[in-house]
Protein backbone atom coordinates (compact mmCIF):
# COMPACT_ATOMS: atom_id res chain seq x y z
CA UNK A 1 0.00 0.00 0.00
CA UNK A 2 1.44 3.78 -0.49
CA UNK A 3 2.08 5.73 2.36
CA UNK A 4 0.49 8.87 2.52
CA UNK A 5 1.43 12.15 4.27
CA UNK A 6 -0.02 11.47 8.03
CA UNK A 7 -1.74 13.76 9.90
CA UNK A 8 -2.26 13.45 13.55
CA UNK A 9 -6.12 14.47 13.22
CA UNK A 10 -6.38 11.14 10.69
CA UNK A 11 -6.05 8.07 9.29
CA UNK A 12 -4.33 7.25 6.26
CA UNK A 13 -5.52 9.38 3.31
CA UNK A 14 -7.35 11.74 5.19
CA UNK A 15 -7.20 14.47 2.23
CA UNK A 16 -9.33 11.93 0.09
CA UNK A 17 -13.02 12.89 -0.38
CA UNK A 18 -13.98 9.36 -1.16
CA UNK A 19 -12.72 7.76 2.09
CA UNK A 20 -16.64 7.05 3.31
CA UNK A 21 -16.12 3.74 5.07
CA UNK A 22 -13.13 2.44 6.14
CA UNK A 23 -11.34 0.34 3.24
CA UNK A 24 -10.24 -3.06 2.91
CA UNK A 25 -6.32 -3.73 3.85
CA UNK A 26 -4.31 -4.89 0.41
CA UNK A 27 -3.73 -8.67 -0.19
CA UNK A 28 -0.57 -11.01 -1.05
CA UNK A 29 0.28 -13.55 -2.41
CA UNK A 30 3.40 -15.85 -2.92
CA UNK A 31 3.93 -18.99 -4.82
CA UNK A 32 6.95 -21.43 -5.06
CA UNK A 33 6.56 -24.93 -6.39
CA UNK A 34 8.28 -27.86 -5.06
CA UNK A 35 11.20 -29.46 -6.74
CA UNK A 36 9.82 -32.72 -7.23
CA UNK A 37 7.06 -31.13 -9.31
CA UNK A 38 7.20 -32.31 -12.79
CA UNK A 39 7.04 -29.56 -16.01
CA UNK A 40 4.07 -28.20 -16.72
CA UNK A 41 2.13 -30.06 -13.85
CA UNK A 42 1.23 -26.45 -12.08
CA UNK A 43 0.92 -22.67 -13.37
CA UNK A 44 2.00 -20.41 -10.69
CA UNK A 45 0.73 -18.05 -12.49
CA UNK A 46 -2.57 -19.24 -12.91
CA UNK A 47 -2.40 -20.09 -8.98
CA UNK A 48 -1.78 -17.03 -8.08
CA UNK A 49 -4.19 -14.94 -10.40
CA UNK A 50 -6.64 -17.96 -8.51
CA UNK A 51 -5.38 -16.62 -5.18
CA UNK A 52 -5.56 -13.16 -6.04
CA UNK A 53 -9.56 -13.27 -6.66
CA UNK A 54 -10.23 -14.64 -3.50
CA UNK A 55 -8.60 -11.40 -1.78
CA UNK A 56 -10.20 -9.44 -4.12
CA UNK A 57 -12.24 -7.95 -1.42
CA UNK A 58 -9.05 -6.52 0.07
CA UNK A 59 -8.30 -4.08 -2.48
CA UNK A 60 -9.91 -2.77 -5.76
CA UNK A 61 -7.90 -0.49 -7.63
CA UNK A 62 -5.01 -2.29 -9.15
CA UNK A 63 -3.10 -5.65 -9.01
CA UNK A 64 0.11 -7.52 -10.32
CA UNK A 65 1.90 -10.23 -10.79
CA UNK A 66 5.30 -11.32 -11.17
CA UNK A 67 7.01 -14.92 -11.78
CA UNK A 68 10.72 -15.47 -12.03
CA UNK A 69 12.04 -18.57 -13.88
CA UNK A 70 14.83 -19.28 -11.44
CA UNK A 71 18.26 -17.81 -9.84
CA UNK A 72 19.71 -17.75 -13.68
CA UNK A 73 17.35 -15.24 -14.62
CA UNK A 74 18.79 -11.60 -15.22
CA UNK A 75 15.15 -10.02 -14.82
CA UNK A 76 11.20 -11.30 -13.48
CA UNK A 77 8.08 -11.58 -16.03
CA UNK A 78 5.63 -9.66 -14.57
CA UNK A 79 1.81 -8.14 -15.72
CA UNK A 80 0.40 -5.18 -13.61
CA UNK A 81 -2.97 -2.72 -14.13
CA UNK A 82 -5.57 -1.17 -12.92
CA UNK A 83 -8.97 -2.96 -11.38
CA UNK A 84 -10.40 -5.55 -10.52
CA UNK A 85 -8.23 -8.90 -11.15
CA UNK A 86 -10.53 -10.93 -13.49
CA UNK A 87 -10.17 -7.65 -15.96
CA UNK A 88 -6.13 -7.25 -15.64
CA UNK A 89 -5.15 -10.76 -16.25
CA UNK A 90 -6.48 -12.36 -19.63
CA UNK A 91 -4.95 -15.99 -20.65
CA UNK A 92 -2.79 -14.16 -23.08
CA UNK A 93 -0.99 -12.37 -20.24
CA UNK A 94 -1.64 -15.58 -17.95
CA UNK A 95 0.35 -17.52 -20.60
CA UNK A 96 3.29 -14.75 -20.29
CA UNK A 97 3.72 -15.40 -16.73
CA UNK A 98 6.79 -17.97 -16.83
CA UNK A 99 8.59 -19.56 -13.58
CA UNK A 100 8.15 -21.55 -10.73
CA UNK A 101 7.58 -19.03 -8.40
CA UNK A 102 6.21 -15.76 -7.90
CA UNK A 103 4.46 -13.01 -6.17
CA UNK A 104 0.77 -11.72 -6.61
CA UNK A 105 -0.63 -8.28 -4.91
CA UNK A 106 -4.24 -6.99 -5.18
CA UNK A 107 -4.01 -3.10 -3.94
CA UNK A 108 -6.03 -0.03 -2.43
CA UNK A 109 -3.95 3.16 -1.60
CA UNK A 110 -3.94 5.84 0.51
CA UNK A 111 -4.08 9.67 -0.31
CA UNK A 112 -1.15 10.02 -3.55
CA UNK A 113 -0.75 6.44 -3.54
CA UNK A 114 -2.88 5.86 -6.91
CA UNK A 115 -0.32 6.33 -9.24
CA UNK A 116 -0.12 3.57 -11.55
CA UNK A 117 3.55 3.12 -10.29
CA UNK A 118 2.74 2.39 -7.34
CA UNK A 119 1.19 -0.67 -8.27
CA UNK A 120 2.90 -3.84 -6.85
CA UNK A 121 4.77 -6.46 -6.65
CA UNK A 122 7.57 -3.61 -6.47
CA UNK A 123 10.52 -4.65 -8.62
CA UNK A 124 14.42 -3.34 -8.65
CA UNK A 125 17.54 -4.63 -9.90
CA UNK A 126 20.69 -5.50 -7.12
CA UNK A 127 23.86 -6.36 -7.49
CA UNK A 128 22.61 -9.81 -6.51
CA UNK A 129 19.93 -9.91 -9.04
CA UNK A 130 16.39 -8.98 -9.26
CA UNK A 131 14.37 -8.45 -6.51
CA UNK A 132 10.47 -8.19 -5.83
CA UNK A 133 8.48 -6.99 -3.12
CA UNK A 134 4.27 -7.13 -2.16
CA UNK A 135 3.37 -5.90 1.44
CA UNK A 136 -0.22 -5.16 3.17
CA UNK A 137 0.03 -2.21 5.46
CA UNK A 138 1.44 0.99 6.14
CA UNK A 139 5.35 1.91 8.19
CA UNK A 140 4.29 3.48 10.66
CA UNK A 141 7.54 5.33 10.52
CA UNK A 142 8.16 5.83 6.89
CA UNK A 143 8.86 9.59 6.75
CA UNK A 144 11.97 8.74 9.05
CA UNK A 145 12.39 5.64 6.77
CA UNK A 146 12.40 7.70 3.35
CA UNK A 147 14.77 10.57 5.55
CA UNK A 148 17.43 7.90 5.98
CA UNK A 149 17.27 6.48 2.68
CA UNK A 150 17.67 9.87 0.86
CA UNK A 151 20.49 10.96 3.16
CA UNK A 152 22.49 8.37 2.25
CA UNK A 153 22.13 9.93 -1.58
CA UNK A 154 19.59 7.06 -2.59
CA UNK A 155 16.51 8.47 -4.98
CA UNK A 156 13.13 7.53 -4.62
CA UNK A 157 11.06 7.70 -7.57
CA UNK A 158 7.12 7.10 -5.88
CA UNK A 159 5.27 6.98 -2.43
CA UNK A 160 5.20 3.51 -1.81
CA UNK A 161 6.35 1.99 1.12
CA UNK A 162 6.77 -0.70 -1.24
CA UNK A 163 10.31 1.10 -2.40
CA UNK A 164 11.28 2.00 0.67
CA UNK A 165 11.26 -1.40 1.69
CA UNK A 166 12.90 -2.66 -1.32
CA UNK A 167 15.33 -0.05 -0.99
CA UNK A 168 16.37 -1.18 2.24
CA UNK A 169 17.01 -4.94 1.68
CA UNK A 170 18.79 -3.79 -1.45
CA UNK A 171 21.07 -2.44 1.28
CA UNK A 172 23.75 -4.81 3.28
CA UNK A 173 22.82 -4.74 7.33
CA UNK A 174 24.79 -3.46 9.97
CA UNK A 175 27.05 -6.13 10.78
CA UNK A 176 27.88 -6.68 6.74
CA UNK A 177 28.03 -9.87 4.96
CA UNK A 178 30.40 -12.35 3.46
CA UNK A 179 30.45 -13.50 -0.35
CA UNK A 180 26.51 -13.26 -0.55
CA UNK A 181 23.75 -11.60 0.58
CA UNK A 182 22.24 -13.17 4.08
CA UNK A 183 18.59 -12.00 3.23
CA UNK A 184 17.80 -13.26 6.86
CA UNK A 185 19.94 -10.61 8.22
CA UNK A 186 18.53 -7.96 6.01
CA UNK A 187 14.92 -8.92 6.66
CA UNK A 188 15.98 -8.34 10.20
CA UNK A 189 17.28 -4.90 9.68
CA UNK A 190 14.21 -4.07 8.49
CA UNK A 191 12.04 -5.88 11.02
CA UNK A 192 13.97 -3.89 13.62
CA UNK A 193 13.57 -0.45 11.87
CA UNK A 194 10.31 -0.66 11.48
CA UNK A 195 8.15 -2.81 13.74
CA UNK A 196 4.49 -1.98 12.65
CA UNK A 197 2.74 -2.61 10.22
CA UNK A 198 2.86 -4.82 7.51
CA UNK A 199 2.81 -8.82 6.43
CA UNK A 200 5.92 -9.01 3.28
CA UNK A 201 6.67 -10.92 0.78
CA UNK A 202 10.42 -10.82 -0.74
CA UNK A 203 11.37 -13.06 -3.72
CA UNK A 204 14.77 -13.20 -4.94
CA UNK A 205 16.53 -16.24 -6.90
CA UNK A 206 15.26 -19.52 -5.89
CA UNK A 207 13.42 -18.08 -2.25
CA UNK A 208 10.28 -16.37 -1.49
CA UNK A 209 10.54 -14.63 1.96
CA UNK A 210 7.04 -14.47 4.02
CA UNK A 211 7.51 -12.10 6.78
CA UNK A 212 5.45 -10.06 9.83
CA UNK A 213 5.91 -7.49 11.73
CA UNK A 214 6.52 -8.43 15.52
CA UNK A 215 3.19 -6.90 16.47
CA UNK A 216 1.60 -9.30 14.29
CA UNK A 217 -0.63 -6.29 13.07
CA UNK A 218 -1.63 -7.62 9.54
CA UNK A 219 -2.26 -11.15 8.40
CA UNK A 220 -0.22 -13.72 6.69
CA UNK A 221 -0.21 -17.74 6.47
CA UNK A 222 1.13 -20.52 4.90
CA UNK A 223 -0.51 -23.39 2.99
CA UNK A 224 0.67 -26.86 1.14
CA UNK A 225 -0.36 -27.02 -2.87
CA UNK A 226 -1.37 -29.85 -3.01
CA UNK A 227 -2.41 -32.74 -5.84
CA UNK A 228 -5.92 -32.70 -6.26
CA UNK A 229 -7.83 -35.59 -4.21
CA UNK A 230 -9.57 -36.41 -1.13
CA UNK A 231 -8.94 -34.14 1.62
CA UNK A 232 -8.00 -36.80 4.25
CA UNK A 233 -4.59 -38.08 2.78
CA UNK A 234 -3.08 -34.99 2.67
CA UNK A 235 -0.40 -36.92 4.81
CA UNK A 236 0.37 -39.34 1.89
CA UNK A 237 0.64 -36.87 -0.65
CA UNK A 238 3.65 -34.80 -1.81
CA UNK A 239 3.30 -31.52 -2.39
CA UNK A 240 3.13 -29.47 -5.70
CA UNK A 241 4.23 -26.00 -3.49
CA UNK A 242 4.06 -24.05 -0.89
CA UNK A 243 2.15 -20.69 -0.15
CA UNK A 244 1.50 -17.73 1.35
CA UNK A 245 -1.29 -15.63 1.76
CA UNK A 246 -2.67 -12.50 3.49
CA UNK A 247 -5.72 -14.85 4.01
CA UNK A 248 -6.57 -18.75 4.18
CA UNK A 249 -9.68 -18.27 1.71
CA UNK A 250 -7.20 -18.00 -0.88
CA UNK A 251 -6.01 -21.58 -0.34
CA UNK A 252 -9.25 -23.65 -1.41
CA UNK A 253 -9.28 -21.85 -4.61
CA UNK A 254 -5.29 -22.59 -4.99
CA UNK A 255 -5.75 -26.28 -4.33
CA UNK A 256 -3.91 -25.77 -0.99
CA UNK A 257 -4.58 -26.46 2.46
CA UNK A 258 -3.82 -24.48 5.60
CA UNK A 259 -0.59 -25.19 7.19
CA UNK A 260 0.08 -22.17 9.97
CA UNK A 261 -0.21 -18.66 10.32
CA UNK A 262 3.53 -17.04 9.86
CA UNK A 263 3.91 -16.07 13.47
CA UNK A 264 4.22 -12.07 14.64
CA UNK A 265 8.17 -11.27 13.91
CA UNK A 266 8.51 -14.56 12.11
CA UNK A 267 10.70 -14.60 8.96
CA UNK A 268 9.40 -17.87 6.83
CA UNK A 269 11.70 -19.43 3.84
CA UNK A 270 9.76 -20.96 0.71
CA UNK A 271 12.22 -22.65 -1.55
CA UNK A 272 11.50 -25.53 -4.00
CA UNK A 273 13.07 -27.83 -0.90
CA UNK A 274 10.45 -26.64 1.42
CA UNK A 275 9.49 -24.47 4.46
CA UNK A 276 11.81 -23.34 6.86
CA UNK A 277 11.40 -20.78 9.55
CA UNK A 278 14.50 -18.46 9.97
CA UNK A 279 13.98 -16.12 13.03
CA UNK A 280 11.45 -14.43 15.24
CA UNK A 281 11.91 -10.67 16.11
CA UNK A 282 10.77 -10.00 19.13
CA UNK A 283 8.52 -6.98 19.83
CA UNK A 284 10.17 -3.55 20.74
CA UNK A 285 9.42 -1.99 24.21
CA UNK A 286 7.09 0.71 23.09
CA UNK A 287 9.89 3.98 24.70
CA UNK A 288 12.20 2.28 21.92
CA UNK A 289 12.87 4.77 19.30
CA UNK A 290 11.21 3.06 15.91
CA UNK A 291 13.70 4.53 13.44
CA UNK A 292 16.43 3.06 15.11
CA UNK A 293 17.39 -0.56 14.36
CA UNK A 294 19.61 -2.98 16.77
CA UNK A 295 23.26 -3.22 15.49
CA UNK A 296 24.20 -6.73 15.67
CA UNK A 297 20.66 -8.59 14.83
CA UNK A 298 21.80 -11.71 16.03
CA UNK A 299 22.06 -10.77 18.97
CA UNK A 300 18.41 -11.47 20.17
CA UNK A 301 16.86 -13.40 23.32
CA UNK A 302 13.68 -15.29 22.31
CA UNK A 303 12.53 -15.29 25.72
CA UNK A 304 12.28 -11.86 25.26
CA UNK A 305 9.63 -12.52 22.91
CA UNK A 306 7.34 -14.30 25.67
CA UNK A 307 8.06 -10.87 27.86
CA UNK A 308 7.63 -8.28 25.69
CA UNK A 309 4.18 -6.19 24.96
CA UNK A 310 1.71 -8.12 23.54
CA UNK A 311 0.93 -8.56 19.82
CA UNK A 312 -1.52 -6.43 18.26
CA UNK A 313 -3.58 -8.41 15.43
CA UNK A 314 -5.66 -5.85 13.84
CA UNK A 315 -9.29 -6.84 15.38
CA UNK A 316 -11.10 -5.75 12.47
CA UNK A 317 -9.87 -7.89 10.39
CA UNK A 318 -12.56 -9.97 12.39
CA UNK A 319 -14.88 -7.41 12.38
CA UNK A 320 -15.13 -6.16 8.52
CA UNK A 321 -11.81 -6.77 6.32
CA UNK A 322 -11.46 -10.25 6.55
CA UNK A 323 -13.37 -13.07 4.18
CA UNK A 324 -16.02 -14.98 6.38
CA UNK A 325 -14.55 -18.65 5.45
CA UNK A 326 -10.66 -17.41 6.86
CA UNK A 327 -9.13 -18.47 9.53
CA UNK A 328 -6.76 -16.58 12.22
CA UNK A 329 -5.65 -17.21 15.44
CA UNK A 330 -7.29 -20.78 14.99
CA UNK A 331 -10.79 -20.12 14.45
CA UNK A 332 -12.91 -19.07 10.98
CA UNK A 333 -13.83 -15.47 11.09
CA UNK A 334 -17.45 -16.48 10.64
CA UNK A 335 -17.96 -17.86 14.15
CA UNK A 336 -16.68 -14.61 15.81
CA UNK A 337 -18.96 -12.87 13.81
CA UNK A 338 -21.59 -14.61 14.94
CA UNK A 339 -20.68 -14.39 18.76
CA UNK A 340 -20.18 -10.95 17.97
CA UNK A 341 -23.91 -10.86 17.61
CA UNK A 342 -25.01 -12.78 20.43
CA UNK A 343 -22.79 -10.97 22.89
CA UNK A 344 -24.58 -7.59 21.19
CA UNK A 345 -28.21 -9.25 21.29
CA UNK A 346 -26.71 -9.67 25.39
CA UNK A 347 -25.74 -6.70 25.81
CA UNK A 348 -28.69 -4.11 24.22
CA UNK A 349 -32.01 -6.42 23.49
CA UNK A 350 -34.68 -4.58 22.04
CA UNK A 351 -38.25 -5.85 21.54
CA UNK A 352 -39.14 -6.49 17.70
CA UNK A 353 -40.49 -8.52 15.29
CA UNK A 354 -37.50 -9.70 13.03
CA UNK A 355 -33.86 -9.48 12.70
CA UNK A 356 -32.19 -8.47 9.70
CA UNK A 357 -28.86 -6.87 8.44
CA UNK A 358 -27.58 -4.80 5.80
CA UNK A 359 -26.16 -7.34 3.00
CA UNK A 360 -23.62 -8.94 3.39
CA UNK A 361 -20.26 -8.55 5.68
CA UNK A 362 -22.92 -8.29 8.83
CA UNK A 363 -25.15 -11.01 7.86
CA UNK A 364 -23.26 -13.57 10.62
CA UNK A 365 -23.41 -10.89 13.31
CA UNK A 366 -27.37 -10.83 12.60
CA UNK A 367 -27.94 -14.17 12.76
CA UNK A 368 -26.08 -14.68 15.74
CA UNK A 369 -28.10 -11.87 17.17
CA UNK A 370 -30.94 -13.49 16.04
CA UNK A 371 -30.44 -16.99 17.64
CA UNK A 372 -29.60 -15.15 20.95
CA UNK A 373 -32.36 -13.38 21.08
CA UNK A 374 -35.07 -16.09 19.86
CA UNK A 375 -36.35 -13.48 16.78
CA UNK A 376 -36.44 -14.71 13.92
CA UNK A 377 -34.26 -13.09 10.80
CA UNK A 378 -35.62 -12.42 7.76
CA UNK A 379 -33.72 -10.18 4.56
CA UNK A 380 -35.25 -7.14 4.27
CA UNK A 381 -32.74 -5.54 1.60
CA UNK A 382 -31.73 -6.41 -1.89
CA UNK A 383 -28.77 -5.60 -3.26
CA UNK A 384 -27.77 -4.88 -6.39
CA UNK A 385 -24.08 -6.18 -6.49
CA UNK A 386 -23.74 -4.25 -9.93
CA UNK A 387 -23.37 -1.05 -8.15
CA UNK A 388 -20.20 0.32 -7.03
CA UNK A 389 -19.37 0.45 -3.01
CA UNK A 390 -20.67 3.66 -1.79
CA UNK A 391 -17.24 5.18 -0.17
CA UNK A 392 -15.59 5.85 -3.97
CA UNK A 393 -18.39 8.38 -4.61
CA UNK A 394 -17.04 11.88 -4.68
CA UNK A 395 -19.06 13.62 -2.26
CA UNK A 396 -22.02 13.07 -0.14
CA UNK A 397 -24.55 13.60 -2.39
CA UNK A 398 -23.59 10.96 -4.53
CA UNK A 399 -22.54 8.66 -1.65
CA UNK A 400 -26.21 9.10 -0.91
CA UNK A 401 -27.90 8.17 -4.23
CA UNK A 402 -25.02 5.67 -4.89
CA UNK A 403 -27.30 4.06 -1.34
CA UNK A 404 -30.85 4.13 -2.89
CA UNK A 405 -29.12 2.22 -6.02
CA UNK A 406 -27.59 -0.48 -4.24
CA UNK A 407 -30.11 -1.40 -2.21
CA UNK A 408 -34.15 -2.66 -2.78
CA UNK A 409 -36.30 -2.78 0.48
CA UNK A 410 -38.59 -6.49 0.25
CA UNK A 411 -41.42 -4.66 1.21
CA UNK A 412 -43.59 -7.73 2.00
CA UNK A 413 -41.07 -8.52 4.61
CA UNK A 414 -41.43 -5.20 6.33
CA UNK A 415 -44.45 -3.96 6.27
CA UNK A 416 -46.14 -3.32 10.03
CA UNK A 417 -42.84 -4.67 11.78
CA UNK A 418 -40.23 -3.02 14.02
CA UNK A 419 -37.07 -3.85 12.65
CA UNK A 420 -33.46 -4.98 14.09
CA UNK A 421 -30.42 -3.97 11.53
CA UNK A 422 -27.90 -5.59 12.83
CA UNK A 423 -24.43 -4.09 10.83
CA UNK A 424 -21.03 -4.99 11.55
CA UNK A 425 -19.67 -0.92 12.11
CA UNK A 426 -20.75 2.87 11.24
CA UNK A 427 -17.84 5.03 10.10
CA UNK A 428 -19.42 8.47 9.03
CA UNK A 429 -23.19 7.69 9.29
CA UNK A 430 -23.70 8.73 5.78
CA UNK A 431 -24.99 5.43 4.53
CA UNK A 432 -27.15 4.24 7.36
CA UNK A 433 -29.53 7.18 7.69
CA UNK A 434 -30.81 6.63 4.09
CA UNK A 435 -31.07 2.73 4.17
CA UNK A 436 -33.34 3.87 7.36
CA UNK A 437 -35.57 5.89 5.21
CA UNK A 438 -35.78 3.19 3.02
CA UNK A 439 -36.66 0.79 5.19
CA UNK A 440 -39.29 3.30 6.72
CA UNK A 441 -40.64 4.29 3.42
CA UNK A 442 -40.85 0.70 2.41
CA UNK A 443 -43.06 -0.02 5.80
CA UNK A 444 -41.37 -0.78 8.88
CA UNK A 445 -43.23 0.18 11.71
CA UNK A 446 -39.75 0.64 13.86
CA UNK A 447 -36.26 0.85 12.89
CA UNK A 448 -33.33 -0.52 15.58
CA UNK A 449 -29.72 -0.51 14.68
CA UNK A 450 -27.59 -2.34 16.54
CA UNK A 451 -23.99 -2.50 15.42
CA UNK A 452 -21.69 -5.38 15.76
CA UNK A 453 -18.43 -3.44 17.07
CA UNK A 454 -17.99 -0.52 19.16
CA UNK A 455 -17.87 2.88 17.87
CA UNK A 456 -15.08 3.90 16.29
CA UNK A 457 -13.37 7.23 17.60
CA UNK A 458 -10.20 7.28 16.34
CA UNK A 459 -8.05 7.20 13.14
CA UNK A 460 -6.33 4.47 12.35
CA UNK A 461 -1.98 5.38 11.67
CA UNK A 462 -1.86 1.47 10.89
CA UNK A 463 -2.49 1.30 7.37
CA UNK A 464 -6.63 1.14 7.22
CA UNK A 465 -7.69 4.52 5.95
CA UNK A 466 -10.37 5.78 8.71
CA UNK A 467 -11.68 9.35 8.26
CA UNK A 468 -10.68 12.41 10.80
CA UNK A 469 -11.84 11.91 14.31
CA UNK A 470 -14.49 15.12 13.62
CA UNK A 471 -15.87 13.13 10.63
CA UNK A 472 -16.28 10.10 12.43
CA UNK A 473 -19.94 9.51 13.37
CA UNK A 474 -19.38 8.28 17.07
CA UNK A 475 -17.28 11.71 17.85
CA UNK A 476 -20.21 13.94 16.21
CA UNK A 477 -23.42 13.72 18.76
CA UNK A 478 -23.28 12.04 21.98
CA UNK A 479 -24.32 7.89 22.11
CA UNK A 480 -27.78 9.05 23.29
CA UNK A 481 -28.36 11.28 20.73
CA UNK A 482 -27.21 9.19 17.69
CA UNK A 483 -30.42 7.84 17.17
CA UNK A 484 -32.07 10.47 15.98
CA UNK A 485 -29.28 12.30 14.53
CA UNK A 486 -29.22 9.12 11.93
CA UNK A 487 -33.18 8.90 12.07
CA UNK A 488 -33.44 5.56 14.28
CA UNK A 489 -35.86 4.39 16.56
CA UNK A 490 -32.95 3.09 18.91
CA UNK A 491 -28.98 2.73 18.06
CA UNK A 492 -26.37 0.74 20.73
CA UNK A 493 -23.14 -0.54 20.12
CA UNK A 494 -21.12 -3.44 21.18
CA UNK A 495 -18.90 -2.97 23.55
CA UNK A 496 -14.92 -3.41 23.49
CA UNK A 497 -14.81 -6.05 26.06
CA UNK A 498 -17.81 -7.44 24.45
CA UNK A 499 -15.87 -7.32 21.30
CA UNK A 500 -12.79 -8.67 22.97
CA UNK A 501 -14.39 -11.74 24.35
CA UNK A 502 -16.29 -12.63 20.93
CA UNK A 503 -12.21 -12.68 19.51
CA UNK A 504 -11.04 -14.28 22.49
CA UNK A 505 -13.84 -17.34 22.73
CA UNK A 506 -12.63 -19.28 20.25
CA UNK A 507 -8.41 -18.79 19.67
CA UNK A 508 -6.36 -21.87 19.72
CA UNK A 509 -2.93 -21.42 20.67
CA UNK A 510 -0.10 -23.59 19.70
CA UNK A 511 3.74 -23.07 20.60
CA UNK A 512 3.30 -20.62 23.34
CA UNK A 513 2.71 -17.93 21.25
CA UNK A 514 1.15 -15.22 22.92
CA UNK A 515 -1.75 -13.39 20.85
CA UNK A 516 -3.39 -10.03 21.13
CA UNK A 517 -5.56 -7.31 19.18
CA UNK A 518 -4.94 -3.75 17.86
CA UNK A 519 -8.25 -1.61 19.32
CA UNK A 520 -6.53 1.81 18.81
CA UNK A 521 -9.63 2.88 16.25
CA UNK A 522 -11.81 2.41 19.37
CA UNK A 523 -10.00 3.32 22.39
CA UNK A 524 -6.96 5.34 21.28
CA UNK A 525 -4.55 2.80 22.48
CA UNK A 526 -1.95 2.66 19.59
CA UNK A 527 0.68 -0.36 20.20
CA UNK A 528 3.16 1.75 19.35
CA UNK A 529 4.89 5.50 19.65
CA UNK A 530 3.50 7.65 16.38
CA UNK A 531 6.33 9.13 14.64
CA UNK A 532 5.41 12.61 12.64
Amino acid sequence: MAASSKNPEGGAGVDDPSTAEMREACGVIGCVLARSTPDGMVNVARMIYLGLVALQHRGQESAGIVTSEGPASTHFNYQKGDGLVAAIFTDEKLNKLKGDMGLGHTRYSTAGGRDPTNTQPFMVHTRHGPLATAHNGELINAMALRKAIMDRGVGLSTLSDSELITQMLSQAPPRGEKAKPDWGARIRHLIEATPTAYSLVVMQEDKIYGVRDPFGNRPLCIGRLMPLGTANDDEQRKPLGWVFSSESCAFQSMGATLMREVYPGEIVELSPDGVRSLDIVPRPKRTAPHSNAHGDPDDIDHETILLGPPPAFCIFEYVYFARADSVFEGQQVYSVRQRCGRQLAIESPVDADIISTVPESATPAALGFSLESGIPYIEVLCKNRYVGRSFIQPDTRSRKLAVAKKFGALSENLMGRRVVLVDDSIVRGTTVGPIIQLLRQAGAKEVHIRVASPPLKHPCYMGINIPTRGELLANQKPLEELASHVGADSLAYLSIEGLRKAVRQGIVLKNNIPTGHCTACLDGNYPVNLEW
